[in-house]
């Protein structure tokens, strides 16, 4: 019997970046609500269906205007997990949370943002990535 393979490459608009932090999510979507002047709002739990592995949730905030979207994503899974890497993108698991951040302009802008997220107190390390050159890119396209 044949078996067909879809093989599907997706492509990534949007800036994302990678933030080290100890602070609860609630705790640093406030500090960025405070920085950024956003209002980033808690939505239901993002969840990853590993169909034979179990299942990964991970908290998901939200900011949107018509021309800007903005997401504050958690690495690992809330939930208890027996993978060995229960996180959201385990290229980057050294990252506690994920930014992504579509049609940022202004004081949201690549370079700018990432000069006011490390000057967070509530931020110790934050990084830029290129989406599309993470193995597991699918699991950001929401």
């Amino acid at each position: 019997m044949k078996t067909f393979t879809l093989d599907v490459d997706y492509e990534c608009d949007f800036a994302l970046f990678g933030l080290v932090s100890s602070t609860r999510d609630y705790t640093l979507a406030w500090t960025l609500n405070r920085a950024l002047r956003l209002r980033l709002v808690k939505q239901p739990e993002l969840l990853l269906n590993l169909f034979s592995q179990g299942r990964l949730l991970f908290t998901n905030y939200l900011y949107t205007t018509e021309s800007l979207t903005l997401r504050l994503l958690r690495n690992r899974s809330i939930a208890p997990s027996s993978l060995k890497k229960p996180y959201l993108a385990p290229d980057i698991k050294e990252y506690d949370y994920l930014l992504a951040v579509t049609n940022g302009s202004g004081h949201l802008a690549d370079d700018e943002l990432l000069q006011r997220l490390t000057a967070l107190d509530a931020v110790q390390y934050a990084c830029q990535f290129d989406p599309n050159s993470l193995k597991y890119k699918e699991n950001l396209i929401m």
